[in-house]
C-alpha cells in the first residue's frame, strides 16, 4: 500500500519566570548544584500547599493568544499521577480536559512552491516540570541513573497541535517558527539544546486509499531541531518497513539516540486513564478574566512575521534574508542595532549571514555573546566603504575582531593593512610591473584577457593586496593602451 505520513507534536516551553510554578524557588537551576535549588512546595512534602505565580498565566496566555486560541474563561489543575524516579511527588500538577487555551492555529511556509499550510493547535496548557535523571552512559544501557530535582515546580506551557504535518520537514519548519514567536514574546528562550524547549512527537502512517491511520509511536529526546527532523524521519523509515515486511508496528515510546541516529524502545504507550487524572484538590478553579486577556492581545510585541515584513520594506532586503534575520529574535536585534548605525542593509544582511554567522557557529557562541557588537561591524563596514580596506581585508580584520574582540580601525593602524589611498604611488607600482612583464602586454594586446588578470595579481602582489582593484583594473587598461 501507499501510505501518507501523519505527524503531531507536543511542545513544552519552559516560561521566563523568576520564580517556580508554586512556590518561591528560583528558575535559575542551571549549573546550581543537584537538589539545593528546592523547598518542600516543589518537593512535594506533606503538610505543603502550592500557591499559583501569576506571571506563569500571563505568559502561558501571552503565547496561546499568539497562537491564535480561544482563551477558557475557567479552566482547571489536574493531578497526573505517575510514579517515576524524576518525580518526587508521585504526580504532576498539569490541565487535562479543561485547558488555558484551545483551537488555535499557526502558519507556516513550504519552501519551494512557497505554499501555505494552517498548522491546528489543539491546546495550550499550563504544568510544572518533573526532575531530571542523570544517566550513567546511556539511557538503553545505563546501570544506574541519579536524580536531580532542581528543576522540579518550573513552570511549562505545554503546546498539543493538530496531527496536521504530512513530512518530517514540515514539523521542523514548525518548530523554529515558533521558537522566533516565542522568543518575540519573551516567554522562553527556545534553547532546546538546554532542555527550555523541548518536543515529543507522534508519528503514524496513514493508507492513502482507504485513510485507515495506523498505530501511533511516540518519540522523545530529541535536543535540537536537526534531531528532531532525524529522528521522525528515521521513524516514518521505520514503520513503513515494518508494514512492507508484514510486521505490527507497536504502540510505544521510543527515544531517539543521537549516538546511533536510531530510536529506541523506551516503554509502551501510556492512555489518558494510565494517568489516573483528577481534579488538583490543592487548588481552585482557573478563572480568567477576558479583559485582560484583550488587553494582552493589545500589546502584543511585534511578531516575527510582522517583523519580516518591516525588514523587507525598511531595510530593502530580499525576502529569504528577512526570513533568516526573523528566525530568531537575538539575531533580529542584532541587525536592527547594526542597522541604526549602518545604512547598507543588503551588505549588512550579507556579512551577518555569512561571515559573522560562521564564526559564531564554528566556535559555538550565541549572537548575544558575539565578541563582534553592533558598533564594531557597522565601523568596519564603514571602512570598506571609505576604501580604507577592500572586502578582501575585511574579511582578513574580520576574523582577527573575532578572535581578540578589538576595533576594525585598531587591527587596521596595528597591522598596516589598509588600502593604498595614492594614485600616484599606484601608477608607479603600474609602470613597474608593465615594464617587467612584456610578453603579457603582448598577449593582452592579442585579445587575451586574461593576461591582464594577471598584471592585476603582481600589482596586488607588490603592494601585498593594499592596492584598490577598480584603480589598478583600469589604470592598466589605459596605460597599456598608451603604449607605455
Amino acid at each position: 500500500m501507499k501510505e501518507e505520513v501523519v505527524i503531531g507534536l507536543e511542545i513544552h516551553i519552559q516560561l521566563m519566570t523568576k520564580a517556580k510554578m508554586f512556590c518561591h524557588c528560583s528558575t535559575d537551576y542551571i549549573g546550581k548544584k543537584p537538589n539545593t535549588n528546592t523547598c518542600p512546595v516543589c518537593l512535594g512534602l506533606p503538610g505543603t500547599l502550592p500557591v499559583l505565580n501569576k506571571k506563569v498565566l500571563e505568559f502561558a496566555t501571552r503565547t496561546a493568544v499568539a497562537l491564535n486560541c480561544k482563551i477558557e474563561q475557567v479552566s482547571r489543575f489536574h493531578r497526573k499521577n505517575y510514579f517515576y524516579p524524576d518525580l518526587p511527588k508521585a504526580y504532576q500538577i498539569s490541565q487535562y480536559d479543561s485547558p488555558l487555551g484551545v483551537g488555535g492555529y499557526m502558519e507556516i511556509t513550504i519552501p519551494g512552491n512557497n505554499e501555505k499550510r494552517r498548522i491546528g493547535i489543539t491546546r495550550v496548557h499550563i504544568e510544572e516540570d518533573a526532575g531530571k535523571l542523570v544517566h550513567e552512559g546511556d539511557i538503553a544501557s545505563s546501570s544506574y541513573s541519579l536524580a536531580d530535582y532542581n528543576r522540579c515546580g518550573i513552570p511549562l506551557a505545554e503546546i498539543v497541535t493538530e496531527p496536521d504535518f504530512c513530512s518530517p520537514e514540515e514539523a521542523q519548519i514548525f518548530l523554529v517558527k515558533l521558537r522566533s514567536i516565542v522568543q518575540h514574546l519573551e516567554v522562553c528562550d527556545g534553547n532546546m539544546e538546554e532542555g527550555s524547549m523541548r518536543c515529543d512527537a507522534n508519528i503514524s502512517l496513514r493508507d492513502a486509499k482507504t485513510g485507515a491511520l495506523g498505530t501511533k509511536v511516540e518519540i522523545k529526546n530529541m535536543n535540537s531541531f536537526k534531531a528532531v527532523k532525524k529522528a521522525m524521519q528515521f521513524e516514518v523509515d521505520r514503520q513503513k518497513k515494518l508494514l512492507a515486511e508484514g510486521e505490527k508496528i507497536i504502540q510505544e515510546t521510543r527515544h531517539w539516540d543521537e549516538s546511533k541516529n536510531i530510536t529506541v524502545s523506551m516503554r509502551s504507550k501510556e492512555e489518558a486513564h494510565d494517568y489516573r487524572y483528577f481534579p488538583e484538590p490543592d487548588l481552585l478553579p482557573l478563572k480568567v478574566d477576558l479583559k485582560i486577556v484583550d488587553k494582552i492581545r493589545e500589546n502584543l510585541p511585534e511578531l516575527p512575521e510582522s517583523r519580516r515584513e518591516r525588514f523587507i520594506n525598511d531595510y530593502q532586503i530580499p525576502r529569504y534574508d528577512a526570513e533568516i534575520l526573523t528566525s530568531s529574535k537575538a539575531l533580529g536585534d542584532y541587525y536592527e542595532k547594526t542597522a541604526s548605525l549602518y545604512s547598507n542593509g543588503k551588505v549588512l544582511s550579507n556579512w551577518i549571514m555569512g561571515e559573522l554567522s560562521r564564526y559564531l557557529n564554528e566556535e559555538k557562541v550565541k549572537i548575544e555573546d558575539s565578541p563582534i557588537s553592533p558598533e564594531k561591524l557597522a565601523e568596519m563596514l564603514k571602512l570598506i566603504d571609505g576604501r580604507i580596506i577592500s572586502v578582501k581585508m575585511a574579511k582578513n580584520v574580520f576574523e582577527k575582531m573575532f578572535k581578540t574582540g578589538k576595533d576594525a580601525s585598531q587591527i587596521v593602524k596595528e597591522s598596516g593593512i589598509s588600502q593604498i589611498t595614492d594614485e600616484n604611488e599606484l601608477l608607479n607600482v603600474i609602470d613597474k610591473v608593465i615594464k617587467e612583464n612584456p610578453k603579457s602586454i603582448e598577449d593582452f594586446n592579442q585579445g587575451k584577457e586574461n593576461a591582464l588578470n594577471y598584471l592585476m595579481g603582481q600589482v596586488m602582489r607588490i603592494t601585498k593586496g593594499r592596492a584598490k582593484p577598480d584603480f589598478v583594473f583600469n589604470a592598466l587598461k589605459q596605460s597599456i593602451k598608451k603604449g607605455v
